[in-house]
């Protein structure tokens, strides 16, 4: 971020007052009825976006509206959030831990304890990390990598306590956090994580082409690892997934009523059809656009609304080396919007055609790679070993291929979410199949079958075609006024004035579950 003074809006005086506030966290749950808002005014520092979207991210909370400003060496972001099950923020320990890692990175504050999310997950700061080897893989996707992965890591005595696959355009990304079967402790011997890997890239090897790429690399416990989901972005980015297909189309006009007609001609809302081809699904749009007079290059997306959206792709402006000093994000029915306002890490905006194909393609893939084709497998059953192995072995072998998978350990047992289609790619899964699936797995096994897509979680948050957008998203006619009105009223105080812009402009919103 760019330091004291280097904001295009900010005054010295402006700068002076910031010096002199505290950083704050605070937690609202007055102002909106079916929400908690989560504001953060803090110094600013490179990275600390993505950490905060990250944070509630994994404590499997849904940021629903939000708006982002972090000019003049100070942020001041707020979100508003809830559980995955619709209710606000309640439990002590959980806003305690929000206030206190959203300001852990400041001088003396205090780590973060561990807490329980609503849905039973163990959130801590670097527990993964900290305690499993971890198997990193890319190569180009195909039927049975997972099963043929997980069965050798099973004969090496290797326990899977969490692990996500993604694919997408043909490449695949793995990640498993491992540790000793026979101990349950961490492996940390140079010999035999040099050994796992050597297996298993004998495995991923085995039915590669010559000239496609592949890569697998094993490393011991490591404090202060990436971030799982920020990593299999890295792994899909380094293994070119964006460089398939055409250039995205750009997210120009009335962007909502066009998804409206969009959506109606699909005949779908947030689930996404098995039967539905490629084609009819919502596409996802980029534009990168100049704002010479501020000094930004602004970037539009549209999409399908989903889980993790918001994620996804702060972390990959992040990694890209890009800076956000401003965004609002939010949806209407089934579409999401998306607008940063951006710079290079150098101050530079994106100004070659080719600079501004690559963004484009980069944030389109990351909005794709997580979205789920196929059929939904849920299962719990109780932790053993070998467990991610049989589990594959028996989707193989009747017929289902994986499209996502992810999967970890709460205690004594585990948890899994696997998307699958029929060996063909096709949506449409037989039901014998899964009749099968069922016998094999066995009664230990619970499985619930959903449709394919990222379903609704409990909410009573309206998104009525009446919502409206502030008008620098939703139209583009009146684009430069609002984005002057914008930044001059960001500039004029840092007291209730700025918050009461900054709520008033995020409450416009519909949801955007991320």
């Amino acid at each position: 971020m760019e330091g004291r003074g280097s904001g295009p809006y900010f005054d010295p005086d402006f700068d002076f007052l910031v010096e002199r506030i505290n950083p704050r966290v605070c937690i609202d749950n007055e102002t909106c009825e079916d929400c908690t808002l989560v504001k953060v005014d803090s110094a600013n520092r490179n990275g600390i976006l993505l950490e905060m979207v990250q944070l509630l991210t994994d404590l499997d909370l849904v940021i629903s509206k939000s708006y982002i400003s972090s000019d003049g060496g100070w942020l001041m972001d707020v979100f508003h959030v809830g559980d995955r099950l619709g209710n606000k923020l309640t439990d002590p320990d959980l806003i305690r831990y929000i206030q206190q890692s959203l300001v852990s990175g400041q001088e003396g504050a205090r780590s973060a304890d561990e807490v329980t999310t609503c849905l039973g997950k163990l959130v801590g700061p670097g527990q993964l990390a900290s305690e499993h080897a971890a198997v990193e893989i890319t190569a180009t996707d195909r039927p049975g990598l997972l099963s043929e992965i997980a069965a050798v890591l099973a004969e090496l005595h290797c326990h899977v306590a969490c692990a996500q696959a993604w694919t997408h355009n043909s490449c695949a990304a793995v990640i498993l956090y491992v540790i000793d079967e026979p101990t349950r402790r961490p492996i940390a011997d140079a010999d035999r994580l040099a050994h796992v890997e050597q297996q298993v890239d004998s495995v991923v090897g085995a039915h590669h082409e010559p000239g496609e790429r592949r890569r697998v690399k094993v490393s011991g416990p490591m404090p202060g690892r990436v971030h799982m989901e920020r990593r299999l972005h890295q792994l899909m980015y380094e293994e070119g997934d964006y460089e398939t297909g055409p250039p995205p189309p750009p997210a120009n006009g009335d962007q909502f009523a066009d998804a409206n007609l969009e959506a109606r001609r699909d005949n779908v809302l947030f689930l996404w059809s098995p039967s539905s081809s490629s084609s009819t699904v919502m596409r996802t749009r980029a534009s990168i656009d100049s704002w010479k007079e501020r000094g930004y290059t602004v970037v539009t997306i549209q999409s399908r609304d989903r889980p993790k959206l918001l994620f996804d792709t702060v972390c990959t402006l992040t990694d890209m080396k890009y800076v956000v000093y401003h965004a609002a994000v939010g949806s209407r029915g089934p579409l999401a919007v998306q607008e940063y306002y951006v710079r290079r890490m150098d101050g530079c905006t994106l100004d070659t055609e080719s600079e501004r194909q690559k963004v484009s393609r980069c944030l389109v893939a990351a909005v794709e790679r997580r979205a789920c084709h196929g059929l939904r497998l849920d299962i719990s059953t109780r932790d053993r070993r070998g467990l991610l192995s049989d589990i594959t072995r028996v989707l193989r072998e009747n017929g289902l291929s994986l499209t996502m998978a992810e999967c970890a350990t709460r205690g004594e047992r585990a948890v899994g979410t696997f998307y699958v289609t029929d060996a063909s790619g096709g949506g449409n899964v037989d039901p014998k199949s899964m009749d099968a699936v069922r016998e094999e797995l066995g009664e230990s096994v619970t499985l619930v079958v959903r449709a394919g897509g990222w379903g609704c979680a409990k909410s009573n948050r309206s998104t009525s075609s009446s919502t409206t957008l502030s008008p620098s998203l939703s139209t583009s006619s009146s684009v430069d006024g609002d984005r002057s009105r914008i930044m001059t009223s960001l500039g004029s105080s840092l007291g209730s004035l700025l918050w009461s812009h900054i709520e008033r402009l995020s409450s416009n919103f519909g949801s955007i579950r991320s």
